[in-house]
């Protein structure tokens, strides 16, 4: 295994500017990035269209609406299932808004990684890019 001293002095000059540029940039342009990130909401129906779901920048649950016509057939497990199912696919619009509202800054497979708490990506990401292997 390749100790810290013993990579490329160039590549790692080229990894701390990067890193310093992208510090500034984070510090410019952080606080709005953020603010984007925390407001951004998504909506979606289910299939059959009488389930609406609100969900927030984590994907908490703001809103549910669910149509009248729901009772014309009442079906409990049925209908958790849509609601769970309409979540979930809002949830996942919000992730991909929230990846979007960070691109400037964080490469979309980073930032993926760091959402799903894959630590392991994250800092496989990292080494491959102090060694200079993008």
């Amino acid at each position: 295994m390749e100790s810290f001293g013993e990579r490329d002095p160039a590549g790692l000059q080229a990894y701390a500017d990067e890193l310093r540029a992208t510090f500034m940039r984070l510090q410019e342009d952080g606080a709005e990035l953020h603010a984007k990130a925390k407001a951004v909401q998504v909506s979606a129906k289910s299939r059959d269209g009488l389930v609406s779901v609100t969900v927030g920048s984590r994907g908490e649950l703001i809103r549910l609406d669910i149509d009248p016509r729901i009772y014309r057939h009442p079906d409990a497990r049925g209908l958790a299932d849509t609601i769970t199912e309409t979540v979930h696919q809002a949830a996942a619009k919000a992730r991909e808004q929230i990846i979007e509202v960070f691109s400037p800054l964080i490469p979309a497979d980073q930032m993926e990684a760091h959402l799903e708490g894959d630590l392991e990506s994250v800092l496989a990401q990292l080494a491959d890019q102090m060694g200079g292997r993008r």
